[in-house]
């Protein structure tokens, strides 16, 4: 009885033996084929990233010119300002040397001159 129940225990230890060397040789297969999938992604993704590098410099560049022409705009535009603002102070005081005794002109440029006609009370609110 003894010898049957050592060959039921030797019987189960060579099916645990073979269950565990089936079981390493399924996860060695499994760690190569995860091995050459990293590898083809590695391999397809490499380009990707080269390229979103070039795509990211290349925006960094175009965002740095914009940004200086901006500038340059900005500084042409004020320059501009300041030429016409000069301008229309003179074509304002040769209107006051051609014309100075109508007044007109003075009356216009400052508002707070202006006299109160009789329908305004100044201290009436409403």
């Amino acid at each position: 009885m003894t010898d049957v129940f050592l060959g039921i225990i030797a019987a189960a230890v060579l099916v645990m033996a073979v269950i565990q060397v089936a079981a390493m040789v399924f996860a060695a297969r499994a760690a190569r084929r995860v091995s050459e999938a990293m590898a083809r992604l590695e391999k397809d993704v490499l380009p990707i990233v080269a390229n979103l590098k070039t795509v990211s410099a290349d925006a960094a560049r175009i965002t740095a010119v914009a940004a200086a022409q901006a500038e340059q705009a900005e500084q042409v535009l004020t320059r501009l300002r300041d030429h016409v603002d000069s301008l229309l102070q003179a074509v304002q005081e040769t209107i006051r040397r051609i014309f100075p005794w109508t007044g007109w002109w003075s009356r216009r440029a400052d508002p707070r001159r202006r006299q109160p006609t009789e329908e305004e009370d100044p201290l009436f609110i409403g």
